[in-house]
């Protein structure tokens, strides 16, 4: 049974998040909130930036540990609202505010979760609470930032509202920036080597290539062109064009492989943007997936990208609340759904840290 002032005591945390504004890079008041939650409550913590974090009482270098992480970060609020987006009010079950749902249950309920387990004795891991900054726009003063400080980690749940289900997978994300190169020439005569043309070959290939392998979770990596520019005006052949690519990188490749694939097949210059944003996954035989299975939740992959991202571990997005209420017009969490979180965390690591 959990204690019903642990779950209060998450409510009135996520109240009070929800009264001050955490855009992300502008998060420092509500790092200090979670810092002074924690203190109070005599768990020493560290901070960098706009990142606090902490570990179990009885923090045992020589076990595994697991990383409990999610955002105070949020984005602005939209045109939409018609409520107050700081006012925190509770109507009809439902808990209002900006963050609220995305990614506030979550937050407080592994808070809430980390405090259950904090004092107890002979775990078979530690924890390491993690509550960061800068998700809503994949920055590098985040999760990314701390993780060197953390220490070794073993695996991760990530606090995200998937309504408790499991996210075994996440896509990861690349954007490539491409150059076809020709020659300038007059369009009148046969003079040049018109950049358009040899970036049409390319641009069929990215758009019928089928990479080998597929994973189970999301079927085949996706590539989409998305934006293409060239020429100066009407008479001249084009030395240069350039085009986007939108690639959604499944469990099945890294980052990494699929850029060098794609160099390989297209004659283009392939500049990706970034690699850091990863594709993420948790075996369906983990520990942890097999208690949240045995729970009656249900395991899919996530479309949407997160700071899951950003791990070489094994991870697993789990949260309360619906990620379709993420950044819409006067957000809301359900109060029970929140008192889920907090009980549906707790149930999933018993079996797996007891």
């Amino acid at each position: 049974m959990i204690p019903d002032k642990l779950v209060n005591e998450s409510i009135a945390l996520l109240k009070k998040l929800i009264t001050i504004q955490s855009f992300s890079k502008e998060e420092d008041k509500t790092a200090d909130l979670i810092e002074l939650f924690l203190k109070e409550r005599n768990i020493p913590t560290h901070r960098k930036l706009n990142n606090i974090w902490a570990y179990n009482q009885h923090f045992d270098e020589h076990k595994p540990t697991i990383l409990l992480n999610s955002h105070h970060d949020t984005v602005k609020p939209n045109s939409g609202y018609t409520r107050d987006p700081y006012d925190p009010a509770i109507e009809d079950g439902k808990l209002y505010g900006l963050g609220s749902n995305d990614a506030g249950g979550c937050l407080v309920s592994l808070i809430a979760a980390f405090l259950y387990f904090y004092e107890l004795k002979d775990l078979k891991y530690n924890f390491c609470l993690a509550t960061t900054a800068e998700e809503e726009i994949s920055g590098h003063n985040g999760l990314e930032l701390v993780l060197p400080d953390l220490g070794k980690l073993d695996f991760a749940i990530v606090g995200e509202p998937t309504e408790m289900h499991l996210a075994i997978a996440e896509k990861g994300l690349l954007v490539l920036d491409c150059i076809a190169h020709g020659k300038a020439g007059h369009a009148a005569r046969e003079e040049g080597d018109n950049a358009i043309y040899k970036a049409l070959k390319d641009i069929e290939w990215f758009r019928t290539y089928q990479f080998p392998k597929v994973s189970e979770v999301f079927g085949p990596v996706k590539m989409s062109v998305t934006i293409i520019n060239a020429g100066s005006q009407h008479n001249v052949v084009p030395a240069t064009c350039t085009f986007t690519v939108d690639v959604r990188v499944t469990d099945a490749y890294t980052n990494e492989e699929v850029v060098e694939i794609i160099k390989h097949h297209v004659s283009c210059e392939v500049n990706p943007r970034s690699v850091r944003l990863k594709p993420s996954s948790i075996d369906k035989e983990h520990a942890i997936v097999k208690s949240g299975v045995a729970l009656g939740k249900t395991t899919y992959g996530s479309p949407t990208t997160s700071d899951q991202a950003l791990l070489s571990i094994p991870s697993l997005k789990c949260g309360p609340g619906f990620s379709g209420r993420s950044h819409m017009a006067d957000e809301y969490i359900f109060v029970d759904e929140i008192r889920q979180g907090v009980e549906g965390y707790i149930a999933m690591l018993k079996p797996v840290v007891i």
